[in-house]
């Protein structure tokens, strides 16, 4: 199952959409590309299992 969640670039600060897939687990992290300045971010993503809200947090690549 899958669901979107914003997140910020930790290079630029703007607003990003990404697609999160809860059947990976309640803790993930992986690189995105900023949609806007083109930057890779380390997403690292929360999701509670019993709400399923999600957190994500984010760094800059290296």
């Amino acid at each position: 199952m899958q669901t979107t969640a914003d997140y910020y670039c930790a290079y630029c600060g703007e607003p990003n959409l990404t697609f999160i897939d809860l059947s990976a687990g309640s803790q993930q992290s992986y690189v995105e590309d900023c949609q806007v300045c083109c930057n890779p971010n380390i997403l690292y993503v929360r999701v509670d299992e019993d709400t399923l809200d999600i957190e994500i947090d984010t760094e800059c690549e290296g």
